[in-house]
């Protein structure tokens, strides 16, 4: 006998109907949930902190910076830890919404230290 004849209204009693419709439930249940972001520490600038988008991070890869970790120089951003250079143009480089640098990198693995986004203050001029 198919699964759906075992759910059908005919073979399963209403409080059975019930019992098979719940694995479908929660099926759909776990994609309409939301995907949370990581979360930057509130600041004076933003009091209520911001989130780092999903592609950024995956819930612990970002962190504020602290001073001298991220060098603004002419071939670019680079990251003092690692020596990485991140190009000013490059598409990893993002607005910081607080005004301060925010560095997301692989922590773990073959990339880890890596950039994946780097998150700058508007630059003076």
């Amino acid at each position: 006998m198919s699964a759906a004849t075992q759910c059908s209204a005919r073979a399963v009693p209403s409080a059975g109907r019930l019992l098979c419709s719940l694995p479908a439930a929660g099926v759909l249940a776990l994609f309409a949930l939301p995907a949370f972001a990581h979360d930057a520490a509130p600041t004076p600038a933003k009091p209520l902190g911001w989130s780092y988008p999903f592609a950024c991070c995956a819930n612990y890869d970002c962190r504020a910076t602290h001073t001298g970790e991220v060098l603004e120089r002419p071939e670019g951003y680079v990251i003092a830890d690692t020596g990485e250079v991140v190009p000013m143009t490059d598409r990893r480089v993002k607005d910081s919404p607080d005004g301060q640098f925010h560095w997301c990198a692989h922590r773990s693995g073959i990339d880890a230290g890596h950039t994946i986004c780097l998150f700058v203050p508007p630059r003076s001029y």
